[in-house]
């Protein structure tokens, strides 16, 4: 990546923030929900747009967060370790379906689900607020938030893409306070990694490479944009989520790399 990169795409994204408000994720009923719901988020399969409880339409990522929160609503104490300790892949796709679809690989999410769940079980009495407890109000080291969370299937992304994305709603909602905020960093999904890409701020190369540059780029702009890290991946993610040029086109006709289908983190 080369400064002038870094400067542009920078002062990109200061005019996009202007007036632009992050997700308060006031849906989320609680830590519990948001655990386990970040666990699952990735590569949901879903083919089209719905309504759920009259609000949308939601697509993707959104659905599952959307259909997910519905069934906790409607049944208490549903997103909770003591609920998902032996649940099954039949009761991820009920739990999961709508309009006749359902997400795809309900056996690795419920494998997921099964792994957090014991081990918030075995590390913190089965509650996700007693992690929060335990972090101490840090996010980096091995007994800050991402640390902790690093010990499950779910969130052992080297990238932590989850563990920020659930720091990110605890901070938002009031769970959680953080102490070392120099340890936010903005996530690399397939939306970040085209915009980098397309923008001309890292160069191609393998999915990892361009993941891992993309990661520290966006680092950079934030710090010369002055937008705090979990703000700026809101931004360009919802934003450059259906616009690839939103950084501009200064990197050509480049597309992200293909997803790992073996992955259960992107």
């Amino acid at each position: 990546m080369h400064a002038d990169a870094v400067e542009r795409v920078a002062e990109r994204a200061r005019e996009l923030a202007d007036g632009y408000q992050p997700p308060s994720f006031s849906q989320v009923p609680g830590p519990d929900a948001a655990i386990f719901l970040c666990a699952i988020d990735h590569r949901t399969g879903y083919r089209g747009r719905y309504l759920v409880g009259g609000k949308g339409p939601f697509e993707g990522s959104a659905l599952l967060w959307a259909v997910g929160l519905q069934a906790a609503r409607r049944q208490r104490g549903q997103l909770t370790a003591a609920r998902l300790s032996d649940v099954t892949p039949e009761r991820v796709a009920e739990l999961f379906r709508i309009g006749g679809e359902t997400v795809v690989d309900p056996e690795r999410r419920a494998a997921l689900w099964r792994d957090l769940a014991a081990g918030l079980e075995r590390d913190h009495g089965g509650e996700a607020e007693a992690l929060l407890a335990a972090a101490a109000g840090l996010l980096g080291g091995t007994g800050g938030l991402l640390g902790l969370l690093a010990r499950y299937d779910a969130y052992a992304d080297p990238l932590s893409k989850k563990s920020f994305l659930f720091a990110k709603i605890c901070v938002r909602r009031g769970w959680l306070e953080v102490h070392d905020p120099e340890s936010w960093e903005v996530c690399a999904d397939n939306v970040l990694m085209r915009l980098a890409l397309r923008s001309g701020l890292v160069h191609p190369g393998t999915g990892e490479e361009v993941r891992a540059a993309t990661r520290v780029a966006f680092g950079q702009v934030a710090g010369t944009a002055g937008i705090e890290p979990p703000v700026l991946d809101d931004l360009l993610w919802e934003l450059g989520r259906d616009d690839p040029d939103l950084l501009g086109t200064a990197g050509g006709d480049l597309s992200e790399p293909p997803r790992d289908p073996a992955s259960a983190w992107y």
